[in-house]
């Protein structure tokens, strides 16, 4: 018998699977009725970015533009907003539930209001952005988007990140789950080193991606990974070329 937790997050999976289709708007319905289970019951970062930006072992900008794709509640760009001291950090879902509770996160939970003027939320298709290369972005944090979105679209997320990030700038990509065999359901779906490779433009023959070099690869230590995540992540950082 599954523990109560797993059982909870397996029937949100059920339910979840019940609103999703391939239209963006199914997404509404699904953070309608509470249930997204690749949240896995946080409120929080997940704590391999706060290792890996805090480390400075990517000398990120001092300054910058920044988007989270898929932001839900919108944890991460207030992060990010925070750490890097960045102006103008964006997250975008295509859930205006999901919207409106990232406002309301920003709104009461204490976050600074030099962090919050940094921050918008706003209901937009990642898929459909078009840019000015005046308009891309400096660094673009994934964690739970590319899990969510059905396998047979990362090809397109590797498009548009190719397309919106500028060169020189940069791709975090926190891999979870991180799995050896690819498994059928989701979301969240199976994710792989490989994949991502491969839908980002293909193998460069030295290890990473065409157009893309690999400035950051590791699996988080055990002690610092929740508990649902321990054994599956993989925090790995792509630099525009």
């Amino acid at each position: 018998m599954l523990p109560s937790s797993q059982a909870q997050s397996k029937l949100r999976h059920y339910n979840a699977m019940k609103y999703l289709t391939p239209e963006s708007e199914s997404w509404d319905k699904v953070w309608a009725n509470g249930l997204t289970p690749w949240e896995a019951g946080t409120t929080d970062i997940q704590p391999p970015l706060r290792w890996l930006v805090e480390s400075g072992e990517v000398p990120f900008p001092k300054e910058g533009k920044a988007l989270v794709p898929g932001c839900g509640r919108g944890f991460d760009t207030i992060y990010l907003a925070s750490a890097l001291g960045w102006k103008t950090v964006l997250g975008y879902d295509v859930s205006t539930t999901a919207v409106a509770a990232a406002n309301d996160f920003l709104k009461t939970k204490g976050v600074p209001p030099s962090v919050a003027a940094s921050v918008t939320f706003d209901a937009v298709d990642f898929f459909k952005l078009d840019l000015s290369d005046e308009e891309k972005f400096d660094l673009i944090y994934d964690y739970t988007f590319y899990v969510a979105i059905p396998p047979s679209m990362r090809p397109a997320w590797g498009s548009q990140m190719q397309s919106l990030v500028k060169p020189g700038g940069y791709l975090i990509t926190l891999m979870f789950p991180h799995v050896p065999e690819p498994y059928k359901l989701g979301p969240p779906f199976w994710s792989s080193f490989e994949n991502y490779v491969e839908v980002l433009g293909g193998s460069n023959r030295s290890g990473g991606a065409n157009g893309w070099e690999i400035v950051y690869n590791k699996i988080p230590p055990l002690e610092i990974q929740s508990e649902v995540h321990k054994g599956k992540d993989r925090m790995v950082v792509w630099r525009r070329v």
